[in-house]
């Protein structure tokens, strides 16, 4: 008669099922894949900042001026063009109104992003308080 042989530590009373999977390679390769992402995106080296007003809400401003940008870089105040200079003469005299205009702001898709920022940059200067960007939909599909 055979007799049975038993292990010390009970190993032939304990059995394994086969659909147990070691997840601790699979969790260290993705902290590996996190690093490596976090080290390839790019640091912020420079920014534009813009003072956007704070809305309070049900407000409605029937005075409002466009500044627009074309293609070729002019630019326009309420459909007239002007020059840098006015522009700022312009900006000046609607900030110092007692009750601020609407300010809006429409580049055209294919304006320069460089006079877009320094326009940018003028209009903060000009201490407008009521600003918005106009006509964001045309840069929706940008690149195609």
């Amino acid at each position: 008669m055979p007799s049975k042989v038993r292990h010390p530590d009970g190993f032939a009373s304990r059995k394994r099922s086969m659909g147990e999977m070691n997840v601790t390679p699979f969790i260290d390769v993705l902290l590996v894949l996190l690093i490596m992402l976090m080290l390839a995106i790019p640091i912020q080296t420079n920014t534009t900042e813009v003072d956007l007003p704070s809305t309070r809400g049900g407000e409605a401003n029937a005075v409002s001026n466009t500044v627009f940008i074309d293609e070729a870089d002019r630019l326009y105040w309420n459909g007239a063009p002007v020059s840098r200079s006015e522009l700022r003469a312009n900006l000046e005299a609607a900030s110092a109104m007692p009750e601020n205009p609407l300010l809006r702001f429409e580049p055209a898709a294919l304006a320069s992003y460089d006079q877009s920022a320094r326009t940018i940059a003028l209009i903060k200067d000009s201490g407008a308080e009521k600003f918005a960007f106009v006509g964001n939909h045309q840069h929706g599909d940008f690149g195609r």
